[in-house]
This record gives C-alpha cells, structure tokens and sequence, in this order.
C-alpha cells in the first residue's frame, strides 16, 4: 500500500491546492479530516471514495444527502451532534459557577459555526447565563476581543469547533489564561496546550473506526452505501493546574466524570 498525505496547517489555499493534487494522483481512497478539507476534497473530485472524520455536520455542509445514504463519493464519521455544544456552557458553569456573561469563539461562516452558537443560546436562559459571539477567523480583532471579555465582571469563553481555533489553539488557551477567564473548549488539544477543560467525541476513535471504511471501500463497497456514523465514545479532559492559577475549585463529583486530569 502507498500512502501520499497532505497536511494544510489551518490555511484555506493550501487545502485547496493539496486536494486537487491528491485527486489527480487517482488514489483508490481518500481520507480527509474536518469540513473544511473535506469541502475542498469533494470539490476536485466526485468519483474517488472519500472518508471523512472529524465533520460536524455533513448533511447540513452538502457532503451526504442523509446520515443512512450518503449516496455520493463520501461517507464517514461526525465531530459532534449540536447538543453537545450546550454541555459546554454547563460544563463552564460547574467548574467557575458565578460566570454570568460568556463570549463564544465560532466562525459564524461555515454551517457549523452557526449551529454550535444556535444551540448554546439556547441553553443560556436556563444556566442564568448571557452569551455573544466573538469570530474566530481575524487572529487581530480575536485577541482584542478575548482581552475585552475578561474586563467584564464573572466573564467566561467557550471556544466552538473549527478550523481557525484549533490551528490558533495555544494562542487562544495563552489569552485564556493571561486574562484568568475561565474557558471549556470543544477538543482535548486545547487542555494539552494549558487551556482549562474540553468535552469532546474520542478522536482518535473515529480514526480507528475510519480504517474499517478505508478497509471495506478497498474491498469493494460504495461510500454510498456505508452510513455515516455518530460518535461513539467522548472524553472530559480537565486541567487543575490551570483551574488552581485561575483560583477555581474544581468539584470532586466533576473531577471523578473526567477521564484524564491533567495535574
């Protein structure tokens, strides 16, 4: 087996410009993780198989006509539902309780973006909790912004799945912390690089479950045919060294939830 990769470090062109020299190679598959490569994926070829990860909404983004047919050249694995967006904010609200206004980092020009933020307003009211949206795609005006949050008395920040934020994933856990606003995020890299917790789908799993595609296209099967699959397993990852700087007590019933606490 031959494997050619691309990797397009959170820059559009080169994402595009990758894809296109991928589908020329005429690869019996191609893999292709998040919305954004996938979008370019499916634009420069509609005949080679393709296996996502990592998608928050396929159907929603024009990849899949639905989850149990996906009825074209693509098939594979969602980031999320958009309820799990609203687990952040109480996620939030359990490790620092007296936030009461909380920006949301999104990018509020792919369908993803949009769903994520639609789903935690809705949740607000009932947590006593305001929320306002801060985009994700000007690294310039994202700092400001972030800084002008943490000016605002009982201030948190969610940060919502997508591209720009986990390429710019330390920047913004650095801000988060410089600022001492509390902050979930929607991946585990986010804890890693000292951001404060994540809740999130298993990664690592939906590359795993993902070879077993890779696997039954090789052997014959349609992409058509193979429905795309929700999340099966997620992880709550919590940093208490970062919770201790901040001064936020971390509950034990949380604690005892998490399946990795970084210390």
């Amino acid at each position: 087996m031959q494997i050619e990769y691309r990797w397009g470090n959170g820059n559009t062109e080169t994402l595009r410009k990758d894809a296109v020299e991928l589908a020329a190679l005429a690869p019996d598959v191609i893999v292709a993780t998040g919305g954004a490569t996938t979008t370019y994926v499916l634009q420069a070829t509609h005949t080679v198989p393709i296996v996502f990860v990592i998608v928050p909404d396929p159907v929603g983004s024009g990849f899949v006509k639905s989850l149990s047919r996906p009825g074209g050249n693509a098939t594979g694995f969602m980031q999320f539902e958009y309820s799990l967006s609203g687990k952040w904010l109480e996620l939030l609200k359990q490790i620092a309780p007296n936030v009461t206004r909380a920006a949301v980092l999104w990018d509020p020009s792919v369908p993803a973006g949009i769903g994520q933020y639609a789903v935690i307003q809705s949740v607000a009211p009932a947590l006593g909790t305001d929320v306002f949206p801060i985009k994700s795609t000007n690294t310039g005006d994202m700092e400001r912004d972030i800084a002008d949050s943490a000016q605002t008395a009982n201030g948190g920040l969610i940060v919502t799945a997508n591209p720009s934020t986990v390429f710019h994933r330390e920047q913004i856990a650095a801000l988060a912390a410089r600022h001492g606003l509390p902050a979930v995020y929607s991946a585990r890299d986010f804890v890693g690089s000292g951001g404060l917790a994540s809740y999130s789908a298993d990664f690592l799993d939906q590359y795993r479950r993902a070879a077993d595609y890779v696997d039954r296209i090789l052997k014959g099967e349609k992409p058509a045919d193979l429905p795309v699959q929700a999340p099966t397993r997620y992880e709550l990852v919590i940093n208490l060294k970062t919770a201790k700087a901040m001064g936020l007590t971390v509950p034990e019933t949380l604690l005892a939830r998490a399946d990795e606490v970084i210390e």
